[in-house]
């Protein structure tokens, strides 16, 4: 097989539009993407990408006949205001309507095509609709195999699994369960959660500030800012904005002492936990790798105590940090681990893998409807060997430290780049303001209204990026693995022009001090 398939045509919008989408309002919602109660004709096509489309004024119309009447793309996005939730999220900074995409590329209902560094939150391992993955599920769809099988064993299920114990570390590999979940990360932390807790007959868990692991009770009360008195939170290492004020390897050392003395002191108030649930780098959190050291250190304190140790490899798994799985850079093997997103191979799919000596569980004790999405289990197999048997997480290592140099140059030249991290393709640029007065010898405060322009900015040249971290300052890039020389430098052309605009655009309300530079080249 070749190594990647072959770029996309790179679309060919102009580096600076003449006028980018509106950022939202304090609702949330895009200035011009017509909202509840909007009272509009409904016409059949969009306004030739009038104020508030995607890209703004100088968005391209769809091509003459492309829309029927009431199907417009303006049309699908004031009909998605008025029927969905409040609790909608991508689709309020994201205002774009897809209808076909490969690998890398979008094209949206207007005709305009985009570079899609979002990647389903990170599902896309190998792009949208890559060839193996839709020979996978056509191949399912052909054999007259049952769809819907609850949780009995199929030949797909069995080389899904198969292939999915042919990636993982050797030692869990050869002594480990598999638990099929609802087909949703969160759900697989539940079952994490709730497997621990089983076989050890305590309740508490250790989790850490700045985590993420879902939108359901357990995940939620297991992740940052949750009040559950049930998780003790614990200091996660973080070199840029270290809360002990330190930085570096002193920090990380102080993270484990502290975890050791709440541990070990009879008067800390935290009792033996059921686990520790940990992520090796955190994505929501704002793309924070843990040290390689460090994790080694959480291991020694949770085997030490006969504390099972969950890592959460929802997002990170699959290659996208630069090796198979998250927790290989640091040669941990933890007890358990939790899977979604890419192993389904772009389709709704999530399991549990853990110790034998963890299996506590009686029948039924956590069951799903969904837990035998054979579409999903076919496309993850042809995903899992895709990666495995073209070095895509290497692939990914390489190409992650070359876009993380790139970025850092392009820091040198932009203050208001506070940070570049990340670990692979999976790369974080925090912005802040700074000139902004704060405490002495800290990172400058946060520019959340300034990385949400960058957003805008990206949108109307053709690039989605997600923004995530404590005060959603951080600009996200999660590309597909297989992401190729040129669509990285295409990226991040993008992503300068972008940068470069939404600094101007702040020009007038900034002292000269704060102004941005003229535009350098990225690399």
């Amino acid at each position: 097989m070749a190594v990647t398939e072959p770029a996309p045509a790179v679309p060919a919008e102009p580096h600076a539009p003449p006028t980018p989408t509106a950022a939202p309002n304090e609702a949330g919602e895009t200035p011009g993407i017509p909202q509840e109660g909007a009272h509009r004709e409904e016409r059949g096509e969009g306004s030739g990408g009038g104020e508030g489309s995607e890209g703004g004024a100088g968005a391209r119309p769809a091509p003459s006949g492309r829309t029927v009447r009431g199907t417009g793309y303006e049309s699908i996005l004031r009909r998605q205001s008025l029927r969905e939730s409040a609790a909608r999220t991508y689709a309020r900074s994201l205002p774009i309507v897809p209808v076909r995409a490969r690998g890398l590329t979008i094209e949206g209902a207007d005709g305009r095509r985009y570079l899609d560094c979002l990647s389903g939150a990170g599902t896309l391992a190998l792009g949208h609709n890559h060839p193996v993955v839709l020979e996978a599920i056509k191949k399912v769809l052909d054999s007259g195999a049952p769809l819907h099988v609850l949780d009995l064993a199929t030949p797909v299920k069995d080389a899904f699994t198969s292939e999915l114990f042919a990636t993982l570390p050797g030692e869990l590999a050869d002594d480990a369960r598999v638990q099929f979940c609802g087909p949703a990360g969160t759900d697989a932390v539940e079952a994490a959660l709730k497997l621990v807790r089983t076989a050890t007959g305590r309740d508490g868990l250790l989790a850490f500030t700045g985590a993420y692991h879902g939108m359901t009770a357990g995940a939620l009360a297991a992740s940052g800012g949750a009040p559950d008195v049930r998780v003790t939170r614990l200091p996660y290492p973080h070199a840029y904005r270290c809360p002990f004020g330190t930085g570096g390897e002193r920090g990380a050392e102080l993270s484990a002492r502290w975890t050791e003395s709440l541990l070990d002191d009879p008067k800390s108030g935290v009792t033996t936990p059921a686990g520790m649930i940990v992520e090796a780098v955190q994505g929501e959190g704002g793309v924070i790798p843990a040290p390689d050291d460090w994790m080694r250190r959480m291991r020694r304190i949770t085997a030490d105590r006969a504390i099972p140790l969950v890592v959460d490899e929802v997002q990170t798994g699959v290659g996208r940090t630069g090796a198979f799985w998250a927790v290989e850079h640091s040669g941990v093997v933890p007890d358990v681990m939790v899977l979604s997103k890419a192993i389904g191979g772009s389709l709704p799919l999530a399991v549990v893998v853990y110790r034998s000596s963890l299996d506590a569980w009686e029948p039924g004790a956590h069951a799903g409807t969904f837990r035998g999405n054979q579409l999903a289990m076919a496309a993850g197999t042809a995903t899992l060997a895709y990666v495995r048997e073209n070095k895509l997480a290497e692939r990914a290592g390489t190409l992650g430290a070359r876009i993380l140099g790139q970025l850092q140059g392009l820091a040198a030249a932009h203050p208001c780049i506070g940070d570049v991290r990340g670990r692979g393709l999976m790369i974080g640029i925090e912005l802040v303001d700074p000139d902004a007065a704060g405490p002495e010898d800290t990172a400058p405060p946060a520019a959340p209204a300034l990385a949400l322009a960058v957003q805008q900015e990206c949108l109307a040249r053709g690039l989605i990026v997600e923004l995530g971290g404590r005060h959603s300052a951080v600009v996200r890039l999660l590309p597909p693995l297989t992401l190729t020389d040129e669509q990285a430098t295409a990226v991040l052309d993008r992503f300068a022009d972008a940068l470069a605009a939404a600094e101007r655009a702040r020009v007038p309300l900034l002292s000269p001090s704060r102004r941005a530079p003229a535009p350098v080249p990225s690399h």
